[in-house]
């Protein structure tokens, strides 16, 4: 067989040598060629709220024409493969043609919702939170989007802060791990496949510490604790490849962290070898005004840029700003050029140089429209994320056959409410999403009946529709009720002081106590509330967070026993708002309580117990598990040799369930102290009702390493005590000593 060359080849079917070239020859190739004010109008983002159904409906001529001179790298919120076809058609009229990355928050879920991260992450299971973000890519990328605002992987330990609902809780490790599923299901097999989206890593950094849980916020902690809790999630984010990061808000030790060079360019791009692009939060570089770290646009351009900020998201600063900072000498072109290059190359990878429509495809986005399998999976992980919290009189599951059932709360009949905060809105949104009730409605019997009564609304004193509602709940055999906080109190800008049920609501479900009727209580929420009185005296309650578009099923499901719940707290929840900020992994003091009711000359309060209402990782189930035989492989290590962790769990209940068996350790001496306990490893397995399985967890070294106060990275030889159990203060204890 004659042989051809690979030149000749690429020539006969039509390709060109040039087409070969790398990435980055291409990137060099295209700089090389742009003016200064191009380069600017890369790192520029502009929202497209603005705009009804693309640019013919634009009230500002001079956003499109500064897209037609190559003036805008990227646009949010512009949504549907029609609209981002129609503003990508505007970039292509440039002189460099470059296209534009359409971005949007598509957080949990786009047109099939599922339950809110949080509530997610109460799930434990990364296959299922892996495969939520996959269809959620798969729906997006339909839509004409291409870059999500997503995850979020900031730790969060003050559930004052609305945006806990947009994370995975309180711990590191969780944390960590929930971050790289989200991730690997945004981008898929990786970027430049048509069901492929940029991920964004935000917000970086320790956002999730804000003072008083109070948004946009400042920060304030040692170098140690900030690399320890809260810059792990970020570093296996770089690590696996995420497309983009955020800024958050916030300052950082007085430096705000849109221009905190530290954070930005000696740790993400120098030492962890970032290779994508960062954006900053919407208008964080202008803000940095405000923050009284810049005096004016010119300088907070110029710090930004400098500091490592390569996208301004709705600042308006860089495309004002940078060529003039060039000009002037205050800004080298070389940190203008690494900037545009990060950006550009997202752009090859994703293939829009190649094709600048290939997202924009009206046939994909009417088959994803309502992808009828996406809402099947949506109604299987709202189930799993649910938490029982009580079943003391085994009240759950109830039966389908029940005579009469009556749904009472302001929640029973929402439907768009069930998206929770951060959804994508549609126009069918209330025609699509399943209600409290529906759900209910369809599982129950024909011969049974289903009562409604609104009882209250959400937020407000008003009571009087107290009386319709204990009239209501005094026919049923069983009464639900649907209380919390609306889906807009937590989220965004959604901080509350005040955790305890909204309005009048705990009058009325202690009105409805009175009657003595079996009461479900089902809470929802995106953060833990405090509800100290129906924690004492409500036999039964359900943690349902927001479930998304298949949330009423999702409900009824559990409910009527069709999944035995098993989803576990990821955040501690609090007795009171005076316990915040508590986590389970807290240093001990000198003077640790040595029980939940001590209170003098110990650190506790004098007129409080010590424990949380509920611990981190509490969940209950129908079922009931049993632990026993658990044995490690060594009491006495050394050096890089690996402890074997076995534990026997057996199902002893009378239903099949999910059980969350959980790992923690305990170094109790170091040169800096350390936690009371940290979770190191997790496995969610099935049981069959009578049966067992053994559980094996591995330890190395690895697992053992933390920052000292030098911010060294490493473990240190001694006692260690393996905790294996059900929830973080349920846990049998070995101890044994590792040498190096």
């Amino acid at each position: 067989m004659k042989k051809y060359s690979l030149s000749f080849l690429l020539l006969i079917f039509g390709i060109s040598i040039s087409a070969q070239k790398s990435i980055d020859q291409k990137v060099t190739e295209l700089l090389s060629k742009m003016t200064l004010e191009e380069k600017a109008g890369q790192l520029v983002q502009y929202s497209g709220f603005e705009y009804a159904t693309g640019p013919q409906n634009s009230n500002s001529k001079k956003v499109l024409e500064e897209i037609k001179s190559g003036k805008v790298g990227s646009m949010l919120n512009v949504t549907g493969a029609e609209e981002t076809k129609a503003f990508q058609k505007l970039a292509l009229e440039s002189r460099m043609k470059i296209p534009m990355i359409f971005g949007q928050d598509v957080i949990h879920g786009f047109r099939t919702t599922f339950p809110i991260n949080l509530g997610q992450a109460a799930s434990w299971d990364l296959e299922m939170i892996e495969k939520s973000e996959r269809i959620a890519a798969i729906e997006a990328s339909a839509y004409g989007i291409q870059w999500t605002f997503a995850p979020m992987v900031d730790i969060a330990r003050d559930p004052r802060w609305g945006r806990v609902m947009e994370g995975s809780g309180e711990d590191t490790y969780l944390g960590t791990k929930i971050g790289l599923a989200r991730i690997k299901g945004f981008q898929g097999k990786g970027l430049g496949n048509i069901d492929a989206i940029m991920a964004t890593a935000k917000h970086f950094a320790a956002y999730g510490a804000a003072v008083g849980g109070r948004d946009y916020n400042s920060v304030d902690m040692s170098l140690r604790q900030l690399h320890e809790t809260y810059l792990p999630p970020f570093k296996a984010a770089s690590e696996a490849g995420v497309a983009t990061f955020m800024n958050s808000f916030n300052d950082i030790n007085g430096v705000p962290a849109t221009a905190n060079k530290y954070i930005l360019r000696d740790l993400l791009k120098d030492q962890w070898k970032f290779q994508g692009f960062v954006v900053s939060d919407w208008g964080s570089i202008g803000e940095m005004i405000k923050h009284g770290y810049a005096k004016d646009n010119a300088e907070a351009g110029e710090k930004a840029i400098l500091a490592g900020s390569d996208m301004d998201m709705e600042s308006n600063i860089y495309m004002e700003q940078l060529p003039k900072l060039v000009k002037e000498g205050k800004v080298d072109i070389k940190f203008v050029d690494d900037a545009v290059r990060r950006i550009l190359i997202k752009k090859f990878e994703l293939g829009l140089f190649d094709d600048p429509y290939k997202f924009s495809n009206s046939e994909r986005q009417k088959q994803q429209t309502n992808n009828l399998e996406h809402r099947k999976f949506g109604r299987e992980f709202g189930a799993k994320s649910v938490v029982l919290l009580k079943n003391e009189k085994k009240l759950l599951p109830l039966s389908k056959s029940t005579k009469t059932v009556a749904l009472i709360g302001p929640f029973g009949k929402e439907a768009v409410a069930m998206h929770g905060f951060w959804s994508v809105p549609f126009k069918d949104d209330a025609q699509r999403i399943v209600t409290q009730f529906d759900g209910i409605k369809n599982q129950l019997d024909k011969n049974s009946t289903l009562l409604y009564a609104k009882g209250c609304n959400e937020n407000d004193d008003n009571k009087s529709m107290f009386a319709e509602a204990i009239e209501t709940a005094k026919k049923a055999d069983v009464v639900i009720m649907t209380l919390g906080e609306g889906h807009a109190m937590s989220g965004e800008a959604k901080s509350r002081s005040n955790l305890h049920f909204s309005g009048v609501q705990e009058e009325l479900l202690k009105e409805i106590a009175k009657t003595g009727k079996p009461i479900v209580l089902m809470i929802n929420a995106g953060r833990p509330l405090v509800f100290d009185w129906a924690a004492d005296n409500i036999p039964t309650i359900v943690y349902s967070w927001w479930l998304g578009t298949e949330a009423g099923n999702s409900i009824a499901d559990v409910i009527f026993g069709n999944v035995n719940p098993g989803g576990k707290l990821p955040m501690t929840f609090p007795r009171t708002e005076g316990q915040i900020p508590i986590y389970y992994n807290h240093y001990n003091t000198g003077r640790p309580a040595g029980k939940s009711t001590d209170r003098n000359y110990v650190s506790a309060y004098i007129d409080l117990d010590n424990d949380p209402k509920f611990p981190f990782g509490f969940g209950l189930s129908y079922t009931d598990f049993k632990y026993s035989n658990f044995n490690l492989s060594s009491d006495n290590l050394k050096g890089n040799q690996t402890l074997t962790i076995n534990v026997n769990v057996a199902n002893t209940g009378k239903f099949d369930g999910e059980e969350v068996v959980q790992l923690y350790i305990r170094d109790l001496f170091g040169k800096v102290v350390r936690p009371i306990k940290e979770l190191k490893g997790f496995q969610k397995i099935f049981l069959k009702k009578g049966e067992n399985r053994n559980v094996t967890f591995k330890l190395t070294p690895e697992d053992l390493k933390f920052y000292d106060d030098t911010l060294n990275y490493d473990w240190e030889a001694g006692e260690f005590e393996i905790m294996v159990g059900t929830n973080s203060n349920d846990l049998m204890t070995k101890k044994i000593v590792w040498e190096k």
